[in-house]
């Protein structure tokens, strides 16, 4: 198999719930997407999706700095931070996921957010 098959199975395994299966395929070639924004958003989600969450963030991070507009990106680090109990952190996140597309599900979490910890906001 190689590395897009591996990259849509991956895929596959996620929308289907099994983060676990995904992070299987991603793993092995986890270097050839070091320096892709979609591939690291991808292995981001996988290891948030089964509750590895430093590991997320550190992919997650990688995957905002590769593409800093990217606003789900921004989102799913907020989510990830906002798990990890760090809410300053999170609402950034949230901030500018929102600014960058004004998502319903972006908007709702910066202001749930914002109501929920007035000092991250």
């Amino acid at each position: 198999m190689n590395e897009i098959e591996r990259y849509r199975m991956a895929e596959g395994f996620l929308e289907l719930g099994k983060p676990l299966e995904a992070l299987d395929l991603l793993e092995p070639i986890a270097d050839q997407l070091h320096d892709t924004a979609g591939g690291q958003l991808l292995i981001g989600r996988a290891y948030y999706h089964s509750a590895q969450l430093n590991r997320a963030q550190q992919a997650l991070e990688r995957a905002v700095e590769l593409a800093p507009t990217d606003a789900y990106a921004r989102f799913v680090l907020g989510r990830t931070m906002q798990r990890q109990n760090r809410h300053t952190e999170a609402g950034a996140h949230f901030r500018v996921a929102a600014a960058l597309d004004p998502n319903p599900e972006f908007c709702e979490h910066r202001d749930t957010h914002a109501r929920m910890h007035p000092a991250a906001a």
